[in-house]
């Protein structure tokens, strides 16, 4: 959020908007009045660390951000930011997680969905994007809807579109990070796929993404998980996306995508 120089009440609002929360409802919720509320906005009164961390509890700001209100308020900022590589002993078990995982694929990947670690299955997957696509880092976002990119091996490329630019977007509306809404704006400027003329099958729990491979046909569904209560900015931003078969075939299929990968 390119707002480093803003004062800090002019922050907070901006927060206490972007969450569609009135005056009202977030002094009630965080114990404090009306009145004072709008003098920290306004900048008539200083927040005190206690006051910030509040109202951010609140109005569930990134850690990223709390820092960008911690400074902007004349306070040190609270929370690390370790590169991936100094993760230490969470990012061996991150990818434990993700090996763990194996034959199915799985990718950490972090806010603007650029791809930290991932299991051999999730590498075999990539590893034939061209270099217009490939990074580094590997973008997921990239590498399935770019042209050059996973886009014409989905059966349904309209509808997985539709599907990853819905996320993307509540994802910027969460974070607010410039990096992602300009992906985003990216993504939106790639050529639109046709509709695919299919039906969702009675029987399915979620919408599979069918990948066409080498293998064959491929359909998996996927889950996402954050880590809870996170005090490292790269740990608050990051995510594991696992993928899991969506039918027997498939599940027949996968233990291939690692044979010979190491």
């Amino acid at each position: 959020m390119s707002t480093v120089h803003a004062p800090v009440g002019a922050l907070l609002r901006r927060w206490r908007m972007r969450r569609r929360r009135s005056q009202l409802d977030l002094a009630v919720a965080a114990d404090v009045s009306t009145r004072h509320l709008s003098y920290l906005e306004t900048g008539k009164a200083a927040p005190s660390r206690a006051m910030i961390a509040r109202l951010c509890d609140e109005l569930d700001v990134p850690l990223r951000d709390r820092n960008t209100l911690l400074l902007a308020a004349g306070l040190a900022p609270e929370h690390t930011e370790h590169p991936w590589s100094e993760l230490g002993l969470a990012r061996a078990a991150i990818q434990a997680v993700l090996d763990g995982h194996d034959p199915n694929p799985a990718v950490a990947v972090n806010a603007r969905w650029d791809v930290l670690a991932s299991n051999r299955a999730m590498s075999s997957m990539l590893s034939s994007l061209p270099a217009t696509v490939a990074g580094p880092p590997v973008n997921m976002l990239r590498a399935t809807l770019h042209p050059d990119g996973m886009l014409g091996q989905l059966d349904d490329p309209g509808r997985w579109r539709d599907n990853a630019l819905r996320r993307a977007r509540r994802q910027y509306e969460h974070t607010a990070d410039s990096g992602l809404k300009a992906l985003i704006a990216e993504i939106e400027h790639y050529p639109i796929p046709p509709a695919a003329d299919q039906d969702i099958e009675a029987d399915e729990l979620v919408v599979p993404m069918r990948l066409r491979t080498p293998l064959g046909e491929l359909s998996l569904f996927y889950a996402v998980t954050v880590f809870g209560a996170p005090r490292d900015i790269t740990m608050d931003e990051l995510a594991i996306e696992s993928f899991f078969p969506a039918d027997e075939a498939t599940r027949a299929l996968l233990p291939q995508l690692i044979a010979g990968v190491t």
